[in-house]
């Protein structure tokens, strides 16, 4: 079961790929695990942008797939729309001191959640119905990461794994305040409890970042259905041992499963410049620079 505030609602499919890009590029996998009788996540990719959607939702029956998809689907057509169409972000969305494309990109969750809330009216069987999202967009060597929630996205650098995203979920909250240790944490059945999600309340606060990416870096999308069965240590020798994305997606959702698969498990793993160890500037064969003013 998942919770927003005091609700709960099970969680749970649909991976969409709207453009291919290259194999060694990225690959992807959402499994419904061993437990629960449907998926309800959700992913996207649109190569034309090197963006990179994931969304687990939440609500129950097939809301929660209604919820991840309209989330991913949402995003990708608005960014999309927008770079198409040369659409400016409105000046009030635009985040000081980030990119065109960050701003963009979060424009683009604001408009997921509006459209969650809105696909609540009229159906009370939704009521209730929402999703968190991690969304990651590259543009020459720079990497903008949007995400509410308690997906997550990764980064793979030199054999090291470190977590790009926060948890907005009140397990995580209490950690970084100090008042459960990492192993109440692992421990408490309060982990499904979230403070943010997309679709309850007409506004979201959006966590948005930027990052450098550098040649042989690998950059990992998760619901929390990965991250819940194995470690950072498990998933770290994972990202090791297979260099080809899709194979290093597979193997993830594997040992998930094997660990129990309690959840669903949606994984996207994206080496921006395919196998490790080349020149830095391969990363501009599939992913597009900077915009010229």
């Amino acid at each position: 079961m998942r919770k927003l505030a005091s609700r709960a609602e099970p969680r749970g499919p649909s991976g969409t790929v709207l453009t291919a890009i290259p194999q060694s590029g990225y690959g992807a996998r959402t499994d419904k695990g061993r437990v629960r009788e449907n998926n309800e996540d959700s992913f996207a990719v649109q190569s034309e942008l090197n963006l990179f959607v994931l969304s687990d939702g939440m609500g129950g029956q097939a809301s929660g797939e209604i919820a991840s998809r309209i989330a991913t689907e949402t995003v990708v057509e608005y960014c999309l729309a927008a770079e198409r169409d040369s659409l400016s972000v409105p000046e009030l969305e635009r985040l000081s001191g980030l990119s065109d494309a960050s701003s963009q990109l979060a424009a683009g969750v604001r408009r997921a959640n509006s459209a969650i809330r809105s696909a609540t009216i009229d159906h009370a069987e939704r009521q209730g119905m929402g999703a968190t999202i991690v969304a990651v967009r590259f543009e020459g060597c720079r990497m903008s990461v949007a995400h509410v929630g308690d997906s997550r996205a990764y980064r793979f650098r030199s054999g090291q794994l470190e977590q790009l995203t926060r948890d907005h979920s009140f397990v995580s909250e209490q950690l970084r305040q100090g008042l459960l240790t990492p192993e109440e944490a692992e421990q408490s059945q309060l982990q499904n409890v979230l403070l943010r999600a997309l679709g309850p309340e007409p506004d979201v606060e959006i966590d948005v970042t930027e990052e450098l990416v550098l040649d042989g870096d690998a950059v990992l999308l998760c619901s929390d259905g990965l991250t819940r069965e194995i470690g950072d240590a498990q998933i770290a020798a994972i990202l090791e041992q297979d260099e080809e994305p899709q194979a290093a997606a597979d193997h993830l959702v594997e040992a998930a499963n094997e660990a129990g698969g309690a959840d669903n498990i949606t994984v996207m793993v994206v080496r921006p410049a395919g196998k490790r160890g080349g020149a830095f500037a391969r990363i501009g064969r599939w992913l597009k620079g900077p915009k010229e003013s």
